[in-house]
Parts: structure tokens; C-alpha cells; sequence
């Protein structure tokens, strides 16, 4: 959906993408009794909340020595620079030994939320450069 119907917008999307969302899960799962609020926004607020903890611990400024195993889909770190993080981020615990399987896709989704710089694009924005300028 990043891009489906134009509701992807630079910090996120656009007014009527819940309602969208409610009426494909609507239609792909008849009678869930699933509404855009409470339900699917809420779902969002939290991919996005567990996103941007792993996404600062694997690309923060201060945060050496942390990756994302793709294969194995969890963060990794040596046990020292875990247990010098969590002195600090005592929340980011959860992280330690549990996968996050959605991490590449949801860095599609909400990554222009922590990219830094006026220059900064998203992994769509990218892809479509490359599409245009191998079209030239």
C-alpha cells in the first residue's frame, strides 16, 4: 500500500488511508469486524513505535556495533554493546533474542520519518530514481 492510491505521503499518509485500509481488510477477511480506528490505527502506531526503536539501535548515530541479520530477521550484537545500550534504553530489551520480520518492509513504509537532511529520500523515492534514469 506504500504507494497504492497515493496515500503515502513524507511523514506518513494522507487523510482517507484508514478508510482505505478497513475496506481492503473488509474485504479480505469478511466479518473480522475490523475498523480503521481503533483497530488498524492502533496497529500502525505500534509497527511503527517497535520500527523506529530498531531502526535507531541498527542505524542511530551512537549506536556502534548493532545489525539486522536479514536471514535470521532479529538485531544482532555482541553481548557487550547490549549490555552497554540497554543501561540507557532499557525498553529496546525485547529486541535482544526476538525476530522482527517486517523491519526491511516497514523501513519501505516509514523510513523518510528518520532519514536526516534535506536530501533525503525514502526507499520508494530511490527506487524511482533508478526507474527514471534507466528509462533515459
Amino acid at each position: 500500500m506504500v504507494n497504492t492510491r497515493g496515500f503515502k505521503a513524507d511523514n506518513g499518509f494522507k487523510s482517507g488511508y484508514l478508510q482505505y485500509l478497513e475496506q481492503v481488510m473488509r474485504d479480505s477477511v469478511p466479518n473480522s469486524g475490523l475498523s480503521a480506528r481503533p483497530h488498524i490505527e492502533s496497529r500502525i502506531k505500534t509497527m511503527k513505535r517497535d520500527w523506529k526503536m530498531v531502526y535507531d539501535m541498527v542505524n542511530g548515530t551512537n549506536t556502534s556495533g548493532f545489525g539486522y541479520d536479514s536471514v535470521r530477521q532479529c538485531v544482532i550484537a555482541e553481548a557487550p554493546v547490549w549490555e552497554s545500550y540497554l543501561q540507557v534504553h532499557k525498553d529496546a530489551a525485547k529486541w535482544k533474542n526476538k525476530t522482527f520480520p517486517h523491519f526491511e518492509d516497514l523501513s519501505i513504509v516509514f523510513g523518510k520519518d528518520r532519514a536526516q537532511g534535506s536530501r533525503a529520500r525514502d526507499a520508494v523515492e530511490m527506487e524511482d530514481q533508478v526507474n527514471l534514469e534507466e528509462r533515459e
